[in-house]
């Protein structure tokens, strides 16, 4: 079982990998930023790809052989819909499109896209 520090590192790895978005990083760089050895990081890169994190993809970098570090599982952004008065709403389970109750008609469904419209112009 790793160590709680070796599980912050493994998190920071992941993090970092995370970072970089769809594409990755390769773990030469990675290495580099975090001052690993690279049998130390390739340690960390197969656990995070055991766990079904990362996906190890081998790449020629340089004229050298490397891996790129692809994160599989990306956390869901949910910021997009906070506040959304459908989530809370008692109605939700009947309304819909052109029935009585309905996003068209819905008063506080209007008013939260105007403010989020607001925000995103300010």
């Amino acid at each position: 079982m790793p160590s709680e520090n070796e599980e912050d590192l493994i998190s920071r790895v992941y993090k970092l990998i995370l970072g970089k978005g769809e594409r990755g990083i390769l773990q030469s760089e990675l290495w580099k930023k975090l001052n690993l050895t690279s049998r130390d990081g390739s340690r960390i890169a197969t656990k995070l790809e055991r766990r079904r994190l990362i996906m190890r993809e081998k790449v020629l970098q340089n004229g050298r052989w490397t891996y790129r570090l692809i994160p599989l599982v990306v956390p869901v952004d949910t910021s997009s819909v906070e506040g959304l008065p459908c989530l809370k709403c008692s109605y939700e389970s009947r309304c819909e499109p052109g029935g009585s109750i309905s996003p068209e008609k819905c008063q506080p469904l209007e008013r939260w896209v105007l403010e989020n419209y607001r925000k995103a112009e300010g």
